[in-house]
């Protein structure tokens, strides 16, 4: 503010070296008066008092100064603006990131994919251009203040005239402001849609091309687009109003003045100039005042919903506890476990489990049992709803949960592989020294991605695309398994992990996780049965229940339900050995 009104200053102060120079038309300096400036006069007298003669050297000089601070001013509010912009733009992008990275597990599932992608990417964009609208129309506004004040000082009756001519301006563009945010709230809820399908096309484009489905789901997407791109035209064609009507408004008021000035009040053409020089800057900064309050309207939508999702972030921020750990030392507990998504629908029920450090827990069942469900819970993705867990005697509740997930290494049945080098995926960008370097060969020789990386003619720094766009699906789940063998970690969880395995690899990669019986504590979740014949116990589960537990042998001996399963398995031609697997990546 205290910028914009110094540039307002120095601008009106050299507009008023005008006048004088307008009285030397005639090239009499001794015509020259200070009545022609009103209340302003005192700048004249200023220059009698730094003694300088009023002459057509000295006003010359004193416009040229005044213009020469007036532009040291604006590059000094423009600098200072994009500072404030940058430090805006950047608090807002940490912050939402910090906020999601403290979002829960359970929100995030529950959530609107497209919105989070939208939000995050496209909208921070806007609220960039919400920004500087924003604050283009409040430094408009106040060199409206400004030349109103300098006109006021030159002849009062002008300042009532701007203050008319501003009425009838604004009255005018009203009701475009109130369809620009309509359609701008609009956009924006459109272009999250758009966002969500966009996802849903990437994610799922294998299967679409596969079946035939593309041209199909295509519709969908033009669909999507030409709803935003109606949208943006009829925002776009409201600008075009406001910009192109500016300049023929200000003209007719400016045609106006002049009549009302010479017409009515009887003042000189010197008095008229001067005056319309302050009258049509203040109307010029109103114009575009109102231009760039219609252009921040136009994106006031996404600065709304930036409002509504950092709300939501913040009311969907995890609980967490202030106590940490460094290592698991001795049991999880769980007393009574019970979790709900939704009402009266458990998804887990009165679970009662203890696993000790070091021992191998395998869950078992038919899909739907609660198997992921439990794992969620006891690495402690998901709090419970009813009943207790511990670790290592600690409440759950009473963790800072992140310092126990640091002790966990998780490998889904959805392999993680991120758009950059095999060596950055496995070592989590570690630095490439000596020792990390000799740790990402053993990992990779114990998870069986050695021979394919050395194949390579870029070996471990070859970038594998987009989610491993590029590997096979036995060599992005040998990826996953190779980097949580390298972390340094006390809980090992493997979430269906050899589902997408050939099976002599599978073989070789049991053979690993059974060399770590004892060292580690392991918890799998397997479809293959064949899999987990040397876990410490296994439990078989049943609607959100512990059915049964034991070890191999003894669940084949007592339970009929498990020896179903396991039979049944024998039988499928799914789980005969077949060709392994061949390295098949292409980069």
């Amino acid at each position: 503010m205290f910028l914009s009104i110094n540039v307002g200053l120095l601008d009106g102060f050299g507009l008023a070296m005008f006048l004088p120079l307008l009285q030397m038309v005639d090239g009499n300096a001794s015509d020259v008066s200070k009545e022609g400036l009103g209340n302003l006069g005192f700048i004249v007298n200023g220059m009698g008092y730094m003694g300088l003669d009023l002459n057509l050297t000295n006003v010359l000089l004193m416009l040229s100064l005044f213009f020469v601070f007036k532009g040291m001013a604006q590059y000094g509010n423009g600098l200072y603006e994009v500072i404030l912009r940058q430090y805006f733009v950047k608090n807002t992008r940490v912050s939402l990131t910090k906020a999601m990275s403290r979002m829960s597990y359970r929100s995030f599932a529950l959530s609107d994919i497209g919105r989070i992608q939208n939000t995050m990417t496209a909208e921070v964009s806007n609220i960039i251009q919400a920004y500087q609208q924003y604050f283009g129309a409040f430094q408009q506004g106040i060199l409206v203040t400004v030349y109103m004040l300098f006109a006021f000082f030159v002849d009062a009756k002008f300042a009532v005239l701007i203050c008319i001519g501003g009425g009838v301006t604004n009255f005018v563009y009203n009701r475009i402001y109130k369809v620009t945010k309509r359609l701008s709230n609009k956009l924006t809820s459109d272009a999250n849609l758009f966002q969500g399908l966009i996802i849903q096309f990437t994610g799922n484009f294998k299967y679409l091309k596969a079946t035939g489905s593309l041209h199909q789901y295509n519709r969908k997407l033009i669909e999507s687009i030409s709803v935003i791109d109606k949208n943006f035209k009829k925002i776009g064609k409201l600008g075009v109003i406001v910009s192109a009507s500016r300049e023929p408004l200000l003209i007719i008021v400016v045609c106006a003045v002049i009549l009302i000035q010479v017409n009515g009040m009887g003042g000189s053409l010197a008095s008229i100039l001067i005056s319309l020089l302050f009258f049509y800057r203040a109307l010029s900064s109103l114009l575009q005042m109102q231009t760039a309050y219609n252009g921040f309207l136009a994106v006031s939508g996404s600065l709304a919903n930036m409002s509504d999702f950092q709300r939501d972030l913040q009311l969907a921020e995890e609980e967490d506890g202030t106590v940490e750990i460094d290592s698991f030392e001795d049991k999880i507990v769980l007393d009574k476990a019970s979790f709900i998504y939704v009402e009266d629908r458990p998804v887990i029920r009165n679970v009662n489990l203890s696993i000790q450090k070091n021992e191998t827990i395998a869950l078992v069942g038919e899909s739907g049992s609660g198997k992921t469900t439990l794992i969620n819970v006891l690495v402690g993705l998901l709090p419970l709803t009813r009943g207790t867990m511990t670790i290592d005697g600690i409440d759950r509740n009473e963790l800072r949960i992140a310092s126990y997930q640091k002790r966990i290494g998780y490998i889904t049945q959805d392999p993680v592989v991120f758009n950059d080098t095999i060596f950055n995926n496995i070592t989590f960008w570690d630095e490439a020294t000596p020792a990390n370097i000799e740790r990402f060969k053993k990992v990779s020789e114990l998870s069986r991605i050695g021979d394919f990386v050395n194949d390579l003619p870029e070996k471990q720094h070859t970038v594998l695309g987009n989610n491993g766009v590029n590997l096979s699906g036995g060599q992005k789940q040998r990826i996953s398994i190779a980097r949580e063998l390298y972390k340094d970690v006390d809980i090992l969880v493997l979430d269906e992990a050899t589902s997408a395995l050939d099976s002599e690899t599978e073989r070789a990669i049991q053979n690993s996780i059974d060399a770590l019986k004892g060292k580690y504590t392991v918890l799998i979740v397997a479809h293959r049965l064949s899999t987990i014949k040397n876990a410490s116990r296994i439990l078989l589960m049943d609607k959100g229940e512990i059915t049964v537990e034991g070890d191999f042998e003894s669940l084949m001996k007592t339970s009929g339900r498990f020896k179903r399963m396991v039979e049944l398995q024998e039988m499928s031609p799914a789980n005969q050995d077949v060709v392994p697997e061949k390295p098949s990546i292409q980069i």
